[in-house]
């Protein structure tokens, strides 16, 4: 850090949001300014700044601002959670480019009266590309369960949802790369976080039982590491044998 050091006035500048919103910030707890100065013109600090980086990342990712003032408490450091933010937005990007793909072919084939196909207009826009696996798996009943949840959901809820997702897989990243063991206790808690957040989806084998079943998490383990699409979400085959070995190791225990 080089010491910089910014007025209220010059962050709502550089950061397109109000002097106000940085108040309200602070006035809750999620900002606090790093100094005071005279007339109560409140100035940020380097830490400050990245802090705000981090708030501002994670509402863009649609994360409720009650839950990233939670987030930002647990104690994580900066530089390790900025990496986490910057995979999630490289997700969150290729996701968008997905779609902006599948509407740009949309407008050619209005243009051009060509016949629309359905699986390329609706690319990235929702879970629906993970259909086919799911009902083989689990039944068609399992699917829909999950679908109708899905959909229910209002905006804020359905991003927040996808943030604490977005969250986890980032999670799962920086512990397979610090390489710690699947069966240590660091790796073991995240992945009863992964279990608890699965037990949270109508149609999740074992859902409302309060953890969902061995073998749909070991299962669910085996499909992240075969499908790349999946792998993806955990930085790649590696990433994803990790995530596995440490869901096999909390099932077991479970059982």
């Amino acid at each position: 850090m080089n010491g910089t050091e910014l007025s209220i006035r010059e962050v709502a500048r550089v950061t397109g949001t109000t002097s106000r919103t940085l108040r309200h910030y602070e006035s809750i707890g999620v900002l606090p300014s790093s100094r005071v100065g005279p007339g109560g013109l409140r100035y940020y600090d380097d830490e400050a700044l990245v802090r705000l980086q981090r708030i501002l990342v994670l509402r863009g990712l649609g994360m409720p601002l009650a839950d990233v003032g939670r987030l930002l408490d647990d104690g994580d450091d900066g530089l390790g959670a900025l990496r986490r933010h910057l995979h999630q937005l490289r997700t969150e990007q290729q996701r968008l480019a997905r779609m902006a793909a599948s509407v740009e072919r949309t407008i050619v084939t209005l243009e051009k009266g060509g016949p629309l196909v359905a699986e390329e207009m609706f690319d990235g826009f929702d879970h629906t590309q993970y259909r086919d696996e799911v009902e083989e798996r689990w039944g068609k009943d399992a699917y829909a369960s999950s679908d109708a949840w899905y959909r229910g959901m209002g905006e804020a809820e359905r991003g927040a949802w996808k943030g604490r997702a977005a969250q986890l897989g980032a999670d799962w990243i920086a512990a397979a790369a610090s390489g710690i063991a699947p069966d240590s206790d660091q790796a073991q808690a995240l992945a009863r976080r992964h279990a608890d957040w699965l037990a949270g989806i109508p149609g999740t084998p074992g859902h409302g039982t309060g953890a969902p079943a061995k073998g749909y998490l070991t299962g669910l383990g085996d499909i992240y590491v075969a499908d790349p699409r999946f792998a993806a979400g955990y930085g790649g085959e590696q990433g994803a044998t990790f995530v596995r070995d440490a869901l096999r190791i909390y099932a077991e225990r479970l059982a």
